[in-house]
């Protein structure tokens, strides 16, 4: 492959220079500008593989300049250099499409990897974002495609929002796969399964003899996954006293293990998702606004199942063959039109998660050729409609508050792992009571 190109915006001449160099000694080749209307003038006569701009230039400023390379060289991957401690202007470049950014003074440790980051991304040959891993053709499911791949060209933080069992973790693992950091590792963790004790532990690790216990060094979940993507699934569940190290740690781009003195570190793309409102909670003081901005650069929306019910067949059938496998069937059991016609009509308030549910239990009580409405189980009406509005007055209305009596009581289950006495308490019921609802509502 021929040498890569970058171009390089800065008005201060010691700044270029020191780029140059260092760009240089990676084996790039390098074109300077001090001005707007130059590095406009350079992108129309090269073709560049990545692109380094201040923030502050003589006739405008860096964003105008992603937004330009975003209009007419989507290609180019730019970062944006920024003053030490400016977050705001960190934030705004990445909303505009900058690829990362770095802080002055430059270190030039994250200066290489920001730029071995962005060149794997030159002459990449990906598959398409249909590929079969995220199921459907309604526009809900292609708009989230397309979102995917833009995203995956990018260092941004990535806030998902949706409801409980639309896929929050298979899309954020579809970003990192496509993305440059998808031969590193991908750590997931559920925030709110994690005792409050021990949470600054397990994010930043911590070094032997720190506190009882400690008895050999541990790495936390920020340096499982460095150089790589960090899921932060059900965020806000965070603690307070959390939130304020998580922001600092994104700022700063460096954790402090427990008991030590100073700060690793580290390359970490953080994308984070919740169920709840996070709006909602910043409106009442449980989850911090400065945070929030840190997370929420770019927001995306994995859509309710009932948004797509077109997509229900196809989805049904992909778990059938899959559950087909693992029960040893030669062959996966055929949906009939009545079971296909009463899936169609259920709001499914636990979306593709309770879909899955259904037919494993389906498959189940079937007798293993084809499977009818009756072994669905289903207790909606069938004159209530496909309309979710209608099933929610009908029939479906006592399970749709089963289901979020059950969704309670599993995330009490995990916050407490597993201890149904102090899931018992956190949900303020006996412990009598919570055994009989989770046999009651079956769950496992």
């Amino acid at each position: 492959m021929d040498k890569a190109h970058a171009l390089i915006v800065d008005d201060e001449a010691d700044i270029r220079e020191l780029l140059e160099i260092t760009l240089g000694r990676m084996g790039l080749r390098t074109h300077g500008a001090g001005t707007l209307a130059e590095a406009r003038a350079l992108l129309a006569e090269h073709d560049f593989d990545l692109c380094f701009t201040d923030m502050r230039l003589p006739d405008g400023n860096g964003i105008a300049l992603v937004q330009h390379i975003q209009e007419r060289h989507p290609q180019v991957p730019v970062a944006v250099i920024t003053a030490y401690g400016n977050a705001q202007a960190a934030v705004e470049s990445l909303k505009a499409g900058a690829f990362d950014f770095v802080t002055k003074p430059l270190d030039l440790q994250v200066l290489r990897k920001l730029v071995d980051a962005a060149l794997k991304l030159r002459g990449a040959t990906r598959a398409p974002a249909g590929d079969g891993s995220l199921l459907g053709q309604a526009p809900a499911i292609a708009h989230l495609r397309a979102m995917i791949e833009r995203l995956a060209r990018s260092q941004a933080p990535v806030h998902i929002a949706g409801e409980s069992g639309t896929g929050k973790e298979l899309v954020a693992r579809l970003i990192h796969a496509r993305s440059p950091r998808c031969q590193a590792p991908f750590v997931a963790v559920n925030c709110g399964a994690i005792p409050s004790e021990l949470m600054e532990s397990e994010f930043f690790g911590h070094l032997k003899g720190s506190f009882t216990g400690a008895t050999r060094d541990k790495p936390g979940l920020f340096q499982a996954a460095e150089g790589g993507t960090l899921f932060l699934d059900e965020v806000g569940d965070l603690p307070l006293h959390m939130q304020v190290k998580l922001l600092r740690a994104l700022q700063e781009r460096a954790v402090r293990p427990v008991g030590a003195e100073n700060e690793t570190p580290v390359n970490v793309r953080v994308i984070s998702a919740t169920h709840r409102d996070l709006a909602a909670l910043l409106a009442t003081g449980q989850f911090r606004q400065d945070l929030y901005y840190r997370l929420n650069v770019i927001e995306i929306r994995t859509p309710a199942l009932r948004e797509h019910p077109e997509d229900i067949p196809l989805l049904a059938e992909a778990i059938l063959a899959r559950l087909a496998a693992a029960n040893g069937l030669s062959a996966p059991p055929r949906l009939e039109a009545d079971a296909l016609a009463r899936l169609r009509q259920h709001p499914f308030p636990g979306n593709v998660r309770e879909l899955e549910n259904v037919l494993e239990r389906a498959v189940t009580l079937s007798d293993g050729a084809r499977i009818t409405a009756a072994d669905l189980q289903l207790r909606t009406d069938p004159a209530g409609g496909a309309a979710p509005a209608r099933a929610a007055a009908g029939g479906a209305l006592e399970e749709q508050m089963e289901e979020i009596e059950r969704r309670a009581i599993r995330e009490a289950l995990e916050k407490t792992r597993y201890n149904k006495t102090k899931a018992a308490a956190l949900l303020g019921m006996s412990f009598r009571s919570l055994r009989y609802r989770i046999k009651k509502l079956g769950i496992e």
